[in-house]
Parts: structure tokens; C-alpha cells; sequence
């Protein structure tokens, strides 16, 4: 063997080897990702709003060791003495255990004597996932005709955690599979498909290690949504660049005998593409660290870290895996028998676009704006905690329970911080809001509790404390008690949580949106050296997400009969679709700009959507199916999400790009390059 062979095996064998030693090391870090995650709507809040203040103030006045599960007991008819009896003596051995206070409120009777409640504290300390459980196995066996239903805060994080479980298995199980089956497909091979895989496995091994390692020691904040985000990009990432780079590999073996010597070309001409491809999508989710909720502001970086490492396993790790394998992993198929019958279909696709491309363009662009038309109609105002849930939660059903029989918010109260002397005249201003049912000053055997010069008032809402309802009752109260002179009132609890959530989400989405346009549009001009051109590219990128938004308001609130979404839901959804729906586009314009300094902009457009097409419309319904599996997890935020994303890409991928981009290319001309040297 040769020096130059010798060192053209040990190169792609010495890449293996440090990819095996790095998925070795962080490999296993993926399944301990949830151990690091926080799911507290308090902790994403920025320390100036006023729920965090107050909560930082409230350990002063009462007991935030333990937060409330809520028992819930109702019957048809009247409850029996044995039907209480029952609620108090399931629960009472747990008293004490590890996770629950050493008392428990006792059994209270509603006023219609059909139901009853009763408040077991449990730990703020870890997951109640356990204590809960174990509260309604206590529970389990009512008796006849009394129905147990177990709620409140503490049952909701248990719920929502509960939701998350399969985020590390089933949601990997099942983008694995889907990628697997569309690879063997697109493919027609055993063997390819599942080297592919390894690519994005290990990609997500090192991604996993290094988003572990800044959770665990506090430098960045993960939680369930942003490690399952985490896991669907960097699969659909992954697949994408490797598609890319496989195509270009096999239609460069037509011209070259020497498979290594093909994958070189392919590798450095792939490499452009896909270097400005991740970094759009870098540039874009950073752009998430401007959010004031810590919730989105660290799925900037989370995903950052997915997309690099995805670019660094399919530029490494695949091609020193197919340099190895050589023209063995197209087997049984020989490399150039199934590019020639991909690019007659889209030899087809160019020449219609071709023939007439002022009316393609047009008719692509009414179909557009007809479904962006109704996107003002999507509801993105918020929505209940209770609405978070897929498919039903106990919590929400005890929730529901208890607003039948009692004070809805009772068990869950809002307070409000006040200076000292002034807390009377505030509790007896906030009782007079509409939507509040009761305020005390709070006391001890000496009288009001003062701490460092501040009172508190205890709120019980008269509506579910989980509600949109709820939360317009805080705005009310904030302005009832702002007005008493020498209050300086602060307003907190969980419903202020919510609603301090909702109005910053609703601020970053405002904020951000603009900032990540003109993020993507920079690159763009730094990347084709054009200014028409990258301004092309974003209107149609940005209408096909209007259109997806349009759509998915149609059915959101028609047939699939949402309640609405959270500010963050079309936040996320623009920065996903932005950031990955201009990849397409990057990867078609430069190959026409490659093509175009050969042979001209219009036949150098006709060969890039001839060549490209087929790989572009597979990486689109890869990364579409991947978003896709974030439905498995029973949370409405994520399957609306899911929804807008792959939608948004199928658009973007078979309509914009395909068809759209083209016949605007093909009819603007040279001009689209301007003012860089016409083509």
C-alpha cells in the first residue's frame, strides 16, 4: 500500500475511532438530560417582574417549602360520613413521608354537600411525581359512587412531568423510525440509511454531553421542551446536510471511476452550502437569547449546540464512514442508475416552470396569500394551564371538579405585598374586583405579619386559578391596588406567573421576529452577494410561514378545536421555519449561482432545481416527519408547534422552492444577482 492510500484509510479510521470515543463518553448523557431540567413557570420569569418579586418575598411570610396537591371527592348525591371518612383516612398514612408535610388540612365539606376537599402539601423540593402518584394510588378505590380526583399545583407539575416522560424514548423511538423508513426509501438500501442514522445519533450523543454538562453546573437552564426540540433538530438537521451531501457524492461517482477521489469533490462542494446553512440557523435561534423569559432564551443556545453538532458529525463522521464503505453502501443499487430517473422527474418540474415562469410565479403567489390571508385569525393571546394537556390530565379534571363545588381558587391564592399600614385599605379595595371572591390581611396570634416594613394580603380568586379568567382578575387586582396611596403593591402567586408568562412571551415574540429577519437577511447577502436575491428568498420564506400560519388557524380552530395558543407557539414556529426554510433556498441558490457562472442564470437555474430537487424535497419531508414525532408528547404547545413546522416546511420545500423561487429567478434574470457581476 502506498503512503498516499495508507493515508487516505487511517484519516476516515482515525475520524471513526474519535467519533466512537465521543458518542461513548456522551452517549449516555442524553438519558440523564431530564435530571438537569427545570419545568417551574416561576424560574423562567426575568427577577423584574412582579411575580418574582413576590415570590422572593413570600418565604417571609408563609411556608413555600410545600406547595398544594388538592383532593377532590364528589357524588351525585350527598357525601356520607364514610364517604369523608374515606378521603381523610386514604391519605393520612402519607403524612410525613418523604415529600409530604407531617399534617394535612382536614376534610372540607362544599355547600351543596356533594363534594368534599382537602389540601396536602407537598415538597417544592425535586419532582412530585412520586408524592402524587402516591396520593392517587391512596385514592384508588373510592367507594361506590364517589368519584377522587387529585389537583392544584403540585398535581399539575406532576401531570406535566408525567407528559414529558417519553421525551428521552418514545419521541427518539419514534423520529428514528421515521427517518429510517423515508432514508430507505429515498435510498432503495439497507445500508446507507442506517449510516446516515449513526450520523445524527452521534450528533445528538455530543450534543446531549455538552447541553448536560452547561445544565449541570447552572450555566444554562433546560427544560422538557427545549430537550425535546433539542432531540427532533438535530435528527432533522443531521439527515438534511447528509442528504446533501450523499447526492452530490453519488452524481459526482457518474464522472469518476475513483469513489474517494468523488467523495472529495462532492465533500468540498457540499461543504459552502451546508457551512451557511447551519450557520443561518445558528444565527437565527440565538437570536432567542433576547427573550426575558429564560425558557426561550435558553433554547437559543440549546439549539445552537444540536445544529453545530450536526454539522460537525456531517462533515467528519459521514464522509470518513462512506469513504470507508465506498460504493458499498448503495448497495444493491450501483450510484448511478437512481439519480438519472430522480432528475427526469425533476428535468419535468424545471422545464414546466421554464416554459412559463411569470405564470407559475403568479398563480404559486395567489395559492400563497390565500392561505396567509387568514392568519390574523390565529389566537395567540394564551390560554389556560388546564388547556395545556393532550387527550386529559387528573389535574384538569379535578380542577373542573372543584370548580363545581367551591371557591375555584381556593387552595391556589394570589398575594399581594404591600407596605406596612397600608394593607387594610388594600384588602378592602381588592375585594370590591370583579372576579375576586375573598382578601384578608394575613395574621398571627399578634395581629398583621409585618416583615421588614412590608404586609401581605391573601386573594382567593373566584375563578379557576389556571384560567385566562384568573389572570385578567390579577390585572384588575394590580390596578385596584396601585391606586391606594403608600401601597406600593405587588401582585404575585401562580395565576400572576401565568399571566407575567403570557405577557413576556407576547413581548419577546414582538421583539424577536424582526431581529431574526434581519439576521437571515444578512447572512443571505453575505452569502450570495446579492442583495435581490437574499430579499427574494426571505419574502417567500416569510410568506410561506404565513401561509402555514394561515392554515393552521383554519384548522386550529375549526376541526381541531384548540381553545388557542401561547404567545411562544408562533414565536417558535417563525424562528424554526426562517431559519430551516431558508436552508432549502440556500441550498438551491447557490448551486444556481454555481451553475450560473458557467452557463448563465437561466439555464444555471434550470440545472440547480434539475440536480437539486429530488435531495431538497427529501431533506424537506425528513425534516417535516421529525417535527412531526413532537406530537407523541401530550402537550398542546407542542403539537401546535409540530404542526406549523411541517407544514411550513412542505410548503416552503415543494411550493416556494420548487416552484416559486425558479420562476422569480427565471424572471427577474441576471438582476437577480445584483449588484454583484451578472451570470
Amino acid at each position: 500500500m502506498t503512503a498516499g492510500r495508507l493515508r487516505r484509510t487511517l484519516i476516515p479510521a482515525l475520524l471513526l475511532l474519535i467519533w466512537l470515543a465521543i458518542a461513548g463518553a456522551t452517549g449516555p448523557l442524553a438519558g440523564k438530560l431530564a435530571t438537569v431540567t427545570t419545568n417551574d413557570a416561576s424560574a423562567f420569569l426575568p427577577s423584574s417582574s412582579e411575580s418574582t418579586q413576590v415570590a422572593a418575598l413570600l418565604p417571609e411570610f408563609t411556608d413555600t417549602e410545600y406547595f398544594p396537591a388538592i383532593v377532590v371527592a364528589e357524588k351525585d348525591s350527598a357525601m356520607t360520613p364514610a364517604d369523608r371518612a374515606f378521603v381523610a383516612e386514604a391519605v393520612a398514612p402519607l403524612a410525613g413521608t418523604p415529600g409530604f408535610a407531617p399534617q394535612f388540612s382536614p376534610v372540607l365539606p362544599s355547600a351543596d354537600g356533594q363534594a368534599v376537599q382537602l389540601f396536602v402539601p407537598v415538597s417544592t423540593e425535586g419532582k412530585p411525581k412520586e408524592q402524587i402518584a402516591a396520593l392517587r394510588s391512596a385514592l384508588a378505590s373510592p367507594p361506590p359512587g364517589v368519584v377522587v380526583a387529585v389537583t392544584g399545583p403540585a398535581a399539575q407539575a406532576a401531570d406535566l412531568s408525567n407528559a414529558f416522560a417519553g421525551i428521552d424514548g418514545v419521541l427518539l423511538l419514534v423520529a428514528g423510525a421515521v427517518v429510517l423508513l423515508i432514508l430507505i426509501v429515498v435510498y432503495r438500501s439497507p445500508i446507507l440509511p442506517l449510516v446516515v442514522l449513526i450520523s445524527a445519533v452521534f450528533a445528538l450523543a455530543l450534543a446531549s454531553g455538552v447541553v448536560y454538562a452547561l445544565a449541570s453546573s447552572g450555566i444554562l437552564e433546560l427544560n422538557a421542551q427545549s430537550q425535546g426540540i433539542l432531540f427532533i433538530l438535530v435528527f432533522g438537521a443531521a439527515t438534511d446536510y447528509a442528504l446533501l451531501l450523499v447526492a452530490r457524492y453519488r452524481e459526482t461517482l457518474a464522472d469518476h471511476s475513483d469513489a474517494r477521489a468523488a467523495l472529495l469533490i462532492a465533500w468540498r462542494a457540499t461543504l459552502p452550502p451546508i457551512g451557511a446553512s447551519a450557520a443561518t440557523v445558528i444565527l437565527g435561534v440565538l437570536c432567542l437569547l433576547l427573550s426575558d423569559l429564560n425558557s426561550n432564551r435558553s433554547l437559543g443556545p440549546v439549539a445552537a449546540i444540536g445544529i453545530a453538532a450536526s454539522l460537525l458529525a456531517s462533515v467528519t463522521f459521514l464522509p470518513a464512514a462512506l469513504a470507508l464503505i465506498g460504493k458499498v453502501a448503495f448497495w444493491p443499487r450501483h450510484p448511478e442508475s437512481g439519480s438519472g430517473s430522480a432528475h427526469r422527474i425533476w428535468e419535468r418540474v424545471a422545464a414546466f416552470v421554464a416554459r412559463s415562469p411569470r405564470k407559475v410565479w403568479a398563480a404559486t403567489l395567489i395559492v400563497l396569500l390565500a392561505g396567509a390571508a387568514f392568519a390574523p385569525a390565529f389566537r395567540a393571546d394564551g390560554i389556560s394551564t388546564d388547556d395545556f394537556f393532550l387527550g386529559g390530565a387528573e389535574s384538569v379534571t379535578g380542577s373542573q371538579m372543584h370548580a363545581r363545588h367551591f371557591e375555584a381558587g381556593s387552595g391556589t391564592p394570589t398575594w399581594v405585598m404591600v407596605d406596612q399600614g397600608a394593607a387594610t385599605a388594600v384588602a378592602e379595595r381588592v375585594r370590591t374586583v370583579d372576579g375576586v371572591a375573598s382578601a384578608q390581611v394575613l395574621t398571627a396570634d399578634t395581629g398583621p405579619v409585618t416583615r421588614d416594613g412590608r404586609q401581605a394580603v391573601q386573594v382567593t380568586l373566584a375563578d379557576d386559578a389556571n384560567s385566562l379568567a384568573a389572570q385578567d382578575t390579577v390585572v384588575r387586582i394590580r390596578d385596584a391596588a396601585g391606586a391606594v396611596p403608600g401601597a406600593d403593591a405587588l401582585v404575585g402567586g401562580s395565576t400572576a406567573v401565568d399571566l407575567d408568562t403570557r405577557l413576556t412571551a407576547q413581548r419577546d415574540r414582538n421583539v424577536i421576529i424582526p431581529i431574526v429577519l434581519l439576521v437571515v437577511l444578512a447572512v443571505l447577502i453575505v452569502l450570495l452577494r446579492s442583495l435581490v436575491a437574499p430579499l427574494v428568498l426571505l419574502a417567500t420564506t416569510v410568506l410561506s410561514f404565513g401561509t402555514a400560519l394561515g392554515v393552521a388557524a383554519l384548522l386550529f380552530n375549526g376541526p381541531f378545536g384548540f381553545p388557542g395558543a401561547d404567545p411562544v407557539v408562533p414565536l417558535f414556529a417563525f424562528v424554526f421555519l426562517v431559519a430551516l426554510g431558508i436552508d432549502y433556498n440556500i441550498f438551491l441558490m447557490t448551486r444556481a449561482r454555481e451553475e450560473a457562472q458557467l452557463v448563465g442564470t437561466r439555464d444555471g437555474m434550470i440545472r440547480a432545481l434539475t440536480s437539486t430537487g429530488g435531495v431538497i424535497s427529501a431533506a424537506g419531508l425528513v425534516l417535516a416527519a421529525t417535527f412531526s414525532a413532537l406530537a407523541v408528547i401530550p402537550l398542546l404547545f407542542l403539537a401546535q408547534v409540530a404542526f406549523l413546522v411541517a407544514f411550513g416546511v412542505l410548503v416552503d420545500t415543494l411550493i416556494v422552492r420548487s416552484l416559486l423561487v425558479p420562476a422569480l429567478t427565471l424572471d427577474i434574470g441576471r438582476r437577480i444577482w445584483w449588484p454583484s457581476r451578472s451570470s
